[in-house]
């Protein structure tokens, strides 16, 4: 699994890429107060949620913990901790290597349709995006943002050229306009193109179309496999 000691040794080289962003100060302060805001609701109102899934990881697996943990690339490449409920096997990133020759995504991505790793609750909470509700702790903490692009995992950054290197501008989102409206549907290149696409004409009013597309893509469950 990636550390963030190995994910350090990139960072002084995605700096160097990075080309620089407008900057919207009034944006980026309205964004910080209502991500602060917005999480911390989800995170008292859905409780009872994370007790359910907790508990239903568990009776599945009851050696494996709740929640999976993963190093990831955030603003600048800086790496942060990752949280989402488990979905897989506990021995899931071991098995990952054997599995590359069926990837089913062009470029710097990772994704089988089936993939043997998930569990049965797994399929279910991938399926309706559950498994990603533990990030709105990582939001409460600022090293996301409910809204921006898909934060990378080293290993990915590792391959990057200067143009994919500008994803890192900005930080990264529980949610983006990738997931919101292509998802799956699109390889790297296309994501990267619509990661760019967003941090270009980011604005509160964007912000807020996103978060309704994808809470309507959770409750449709659409391409969220």
């Amino acid at each position: 699994m990636e550390t963030k000691r190995q994910a350090d040794g990139i960072v002084k080289e995605v700096h160097q890429s990075l080309e620089p962003v407008q900057m919207k100060p009034y944006y980026e302060a309205v964004k910080r107060l209502a991500d602060l805001v917005f999480a911390a609701l989800g995170i008292i109102l859905l409780g009872w949620l994370f007790a359910f899934i907790a508990l239903l990881i568990k009776l599945e697996d009851p050696k494996g913990p709740v929640f999976f943990k993963q190093t990831r690339c955030g603003k600048n490449g800086t790496p942060f901790t990752m949280y989402k409920f488990r979905s897989m096997a506990t021995d899931a990133e071991a098995r990952w290597e054997a599995l590359q020759d069926q990837n089913e995504v062009s470029g710097l991505m990772f994704k089988i349709a089936e993939d043997p790793r998930v569990t049965r609750v797994g399929r279910w909470i991938r399926k309706t995006s559950i498994d990603e509700l533990p990030q709105l702790w990582n939001v409460v903490k600022g090293d996301m943002s409910l809204v921006g692009p898909r934060p990378p995992l080293p290993r990915e950054v590792k391959y990057y050229s200067e143009y994919h290197m500008q994803r890192l501008n900005v930080k990264p989102g529980c949610s983006g306009l990738w997931q919101a409206t292509a998802r799956n549907s699109v390889g790297f290149e296309e994501m990267v193109q619509l990661d760019l696409l967003y941090i270009q004409t980011r604005s509160t009013v964007l912000d807020m179309k996103i978060i309704v597309w994808t809470c309507l893509n959770m409750v449709l469950k659409r391409d969220a496999s």
